[in-house]
């Protein structure tokens, strides 16, 4: 677990054994059924493929006068 930090919280969204279901509201659990996305039960195998990555920052626009002497 040590990929993406070493302290992360166990949760359905990204695990092993879930799959998401087409409008994103829910996760269907090969163990438990059908359960909210951070849910998390004791057979959570944690997969860093299923985690979603952040939207990069958006960058404020320059005035080329900013850059003249």
């Amino acid at each position: 677990m040590e990929l993406f930090g070493a302290k992360i919280e166990p949760a359905c969204v990204y695990c092993a054994n879930g799959t998401e279901s087409a409008d994103g509201q829910m996760i269907f659990c090969e163990k438990r059924g059908a359960v909210a996305p951070y849910y998390s039960c004791r057979r959570f195998e944690y997969d860093p493929l299923l985690r979603k990555p952040k939207p990069p920052a958006v960058l404020p626009e320059y005035d080329p006068e900013e850059f003249q002497l």
